[in-house]
């Protein structure tokens, strides 16, 4: 399984509504894709910008869901939200 944890860059002032209605909806939509298992919002408890956790079966499937079309349009609708942009951290599971 492959997890990425996405550390969101500041959401521009007066966008915070926006971004939480963007977000739900970008799940809907990726849980559509092959492989996504789930995507969950952090925020955080002492200021500070949100981060995402998105897990999905492996690599391969992360990879066909972020090169898709649904992924180029939530990129083009998130980003005028954002001063920066979102840095993603990639891990994979560890089997004990």
């Amino acid at each position: 399984m492959l997890v990425s944890i996405v550390f969101f860059p500041p959401i521009k002032e007066g966008k915070d509504e926006e971004f939480r209605k963007w977000f739900a909806w970008s799940n809907e939509e990726f849980a559509k894709q092959k492989g996504f298992i789930g995507r969950r919002l952090l925020a955080p408890r002492e200021g500070g910008n949100y981060a995402a956790i998105v897990e999905h079966e492996s690599n391969e499937t992360f990879q066909a869901m972020h090169s898709s079309p649904i992924h180029d349009e939530a990129q083009q609708k998130v980003l005028p939200l954002f001063d920066g942009y979102p840095k993603p951290h990639f891990y994979e599971v560890v089997k004990l």
